[in-house]
């Protein structure tokens, strides 16, 4: 790998914060991130793993990390929270969140991967401010905080000094971003050749949601969606889709949206936004003829619902793969 020669930057102490049964790639990909990015430019970065108390924390996996007391340790330019299944019980604790607000008060940004949004939250630090969080607990997150602006289909979001990313490997986005923030964009992109790992990764979230799998489970809709999958050019109504359930409009849309977790109109528009981005991306197909089959019908229509739900339009894709 080659060292860039003469390059002195300001050098950045990270520090990266656990609690019992954190995620343990939300922690070792940035990690590694930070490490070749101080390979290509020497003394950049510093890590310290700090916790509550210091010593051995245990990852939900079961593997250890020892840490420093966050007490204990010198003001840090950079706090990274990780995610995991202890981050509810991380929240719910006082001590963890005033620790968490004293030590961001001194440092010059604090970011989240994957749930670790919560804790932000909890800690006052994301009131008013742009957030995301993995897919699964966006609406979660919306809900216990109101003042919380989130943005679901972000793979990772900065607003101002707070950082936020969406689910475990997000993190390594997140760490990228903040490399080519601190150090410029050839350093970040050769970070990422040596992950093999996209630098920019092409779509939001709701491409691996669990909306891109509807239909999957075993449930009393699957019949519907194996059906709605087979007619995507029709126009799919809510009368059309509750009297093939034989259920009434209303209680359909009830019944759909409770077990589904969306709306009905919205699981359409997700089955034919990736019936068209598997065609878009492997076929050579004309657009306007992708938009038609699909349901789209107007070229237009789809290329505003490929914007909101990847990032980019159809032709930016297609690009992508050719």
């Amino acid at each position: 790998m080659t060292v860039i020669p003469h390059f002195q930057p300001t050098s950045r102490s990270i520090g990266i914060f656990l609690y019992p049964d954190f995620q343990l790639l939300d922690a070792a990909g940035p990690v590694t991130a930070f490490e070749i990015a101080g390979r290509i430019a020497p003394d950049v970065y510093r890590m310290t793993v700090l916790s509550i108390a210091g010593g051995a924390v245990r990852s939900s996996s079961g593997i250890a990390i020892d840490t420093g007391p966050v007490a204990d340790a010198s003001p840090v330019d950079t706090i990274l929270v990780v995610g995991g299944e202890g981050s509810r019980a991380a929240m719910r604790c006082e001590t963890s969140t005033g620790s968490l607000h004293h030590t961001a008060g001194a440092a010059r940004r604090i970011c989240s991967v994957c749930s670790e949004a919560f804790l932000l939250a909890a800690a006052g630090l994301l009131d008013g401010r742009r957030a995301t969080t993995h897919w699964r607990r966006a609406e979660q997150l919306q809900r216990q905080f109101p003042n919380v602006r989130v943005e679901p289909d972000r793979i990772h979001v900065r607003d101002g000094d707070v950082w936020t990313s969406a689910g475990i490997s997000a993190g390594i986005d997140l760490t990228l971003a903040l490399i080519a923030d601190d150090l410029g964009e050839t350093v970040a992109r050769r970070v990422a050749q040596e992950m093999v790992v996209y630098y920019r990764r092409p779509g939001g979230q709701s491409q691996f949601s669990a909306l891109a799998e509807l239909g999957g489970d075993v449930t009393a809709f699957s019949p519907l969606f194996d059906w709605m999958r087979a007619n995507l050019s029709q126009r799919l109504t809510i009368d059309e889709l509750s009297a093939r359930m034989a259920m009434s409009p209303r209680n359909f849309s009830r019944a759909f949206t409770r077990q589904v977790g969306v709306g009905p109109a919205k699981a359409v528009e997700r089955l034919r936004l990736e019936a068209a981005r598997e065609r878009v991306e492997n076929s050579r197909e004309p657009i306007e003829r992708i938009a038609a089959t699909t349901g789209f019908r107007d070229p237009e229509r789809m290329r505003r619902a490929f914007v909101r739900a990847f990032g980019q339009p159809p032709q930016a894709l297609r690009r992508l793969r050719s």
